[in-house]
Order: structure tokens, then C-alpha cells, then sequence
């Protein structure tokens, strides 16, 4: 191949890249085109929207009688301006809130399932008939017994958890279950009669004067105990 077919090729090979790019740029330039024409467009049907807004604003407010000071709304979009990062904070603060809520929304509402499921268990056990009815025994406390018999009552409530305690000791609590058990054991509907000297006869006997000795001791310690309760 010559030099002159060379050089004519080479050429042609510039010629063709440099008509490559100038369609680049000319697409380039028709689609900036068409953006400026299309923001355009925008600018000018939100130009007309917000003449009608405007226009309708206005008519508003006329047949409303509302006027607005110029200096007012001024002041107030100065001070918009002047808090908008209160307002940016207040909106995170509003964004927080809401993400919250949402962590928190599965966890209230499986809760509350968990409380319903309690309930009716507890129902399903009587507590909750039971509680009502306690509730009455309260009701029925309360309307018997005068706000003077509560004050008396927790002058006398020391003594009287004293008394309690005593009486819940081992040694009277197997007392009183043996007394039970004996009255149960009792025939009331068949009791013998006895004359006066069988009941003399019955006096000798080791039962009786041990009881005879129970109900002496009683008697004697019980009488020893008044002076000290005189003098409490």
C-alpha cells in the first residue's frame, strides 16, 4: 500500500471519530434540551398551580375576614428559618419515637396475649370467683364496722396478734385438735346419766383427778395473771 493510500486512510478514520463524538454531543445537547424544556414546563404549570392556590388563598381569607400583617408573616418565616435545626431535632425526635413504637408494638401486644392467657387460666381456677366473693367479705367488713371500731381495732391490734401467735403454737394448736377430736368422738345423742354418787365413785377415778388438777392449774395460773394484765 502507498503513503498517499496510507495517509488517506488515517484520515478518514479521524474524520469518522471526530463525527462520533459530535453526535455525542449533539445528543447530549438535544437531551439538555429537552430537561431545561421539561423543567420549564414544570416551572410553569407549578407557576399557574400556585397562582390558583394563591388566587384561592386569598379569596378565602377575604371571605373569612382574616388579614394578614406582612411584618407577622415575616416574623414568622424569620423564625422558621431561625429554628430549623429545633425543627430537624424535633422531627428525629418524632422518627425515634415512632421506631419505638414499632420495636415495642409486638412486645405490648405479646404481653397482652400473655396476660389474657393468665386470666383465663386464673378463671379457669376459681381465683377470679374467688376474689369476688372476698371482695363482698370486704364489702360487708367495711359497711359493719364503723371507722371508730378501725381506729379501736388498731389500738388493740399488738395484743391482739399476740394473742394469735400463742395461739398458733404447736403445743395449743395439738390442744385444740385434741379437744376437736374428743367432741367430735362424743355421743351427745346417748350421754349417760349419773347419779350423785356415781359421779362421786367417778371423782377417784385417775382420769377425773387428772382433769380435776388440768382445770385447778388453770384456775390458779389464770389468777395469777390478772394482776399483770391490771397492770399493762
Amino acid at each position: 500500500m502507498s503513503e498517499n493510500k496510507i495517509i488517506e486512510v488515517n484520515m478518514q478514520d479521524q474524520i469518522n471519530e471526530i463525527n462520533r463524538k459530535l453526535d455525542l454531543v449533539l445528543e447530549e445537547i438535544y437531551a439538555q434540551k429537552q430537561s431545561r424544556e421539561t423543567v420549564s414546563d414544570l416551572v410553569d404549570d407549578l407557576s399557574i398551580v400556585g397562582k390558583d392556590i394563591f388566587q384561592t388563598t386569598v379569596e378565602r381569607l377575604d371571605k373569612e375576614g382574616v388579614e394578614l400583617d406582612a411584618d407577622t408573616l415575616a416574623s414568622i418565616g424569620i423564625r422558621l428559618l431561625s429554628n430549623l435545626e429545633n425543627i430537624n431535632n424535633l422531627l428525629e425526635m418524632l422518627e425515634s419515637a415512632n421506631d419505638f413504637m414499632k420495636d415495642v408494638t409486638p412486645i405490648a401486644h405479646q404481653v397482652g396475649l400473655t396476660a389474657i392467657e393468665k386470666v383465663n387460666e386464673l378463671d379457669q381456677k376459681g381465683y377470679i370467683d374467688f376474689f369476688k366473693e372476698m371482695a363482698k367479705v370486704a364489702d360487708n367488713v367495711i359497711t359493719h364496722f364503723t371507722l371508730e371500731d378501725v381506729k379501736e381495732l388498731a389500738d388493740k391490734i399488738v395484743p391482739i396478734l399476740e394473742m394469735v401467735k400463742e395461739i398458733t403454737q404447736p403445743d395449743m394448736l395439738e390442744s385444740v385438735h385434741n379437744a376437736v377430736v374428743v367432741y367430735k368422738n362424743l355421743e351427745t345423742e346417748n350421754i349417760p346419766e349419773y347419779s350423785i354418787w356415781k359421779m362421786i365413785r367417778e371423782l377417784n377415778s385417775p382420769e377425773m383427778k387428772k382433769g380435776m388438777g388440768f382445770m385447778m392449774s388453770f384456775l390458779k395460773n389464770l389468777s395469777a395473771q390478772q394482776p399483770k394484765i391490771h397492770n399493762k
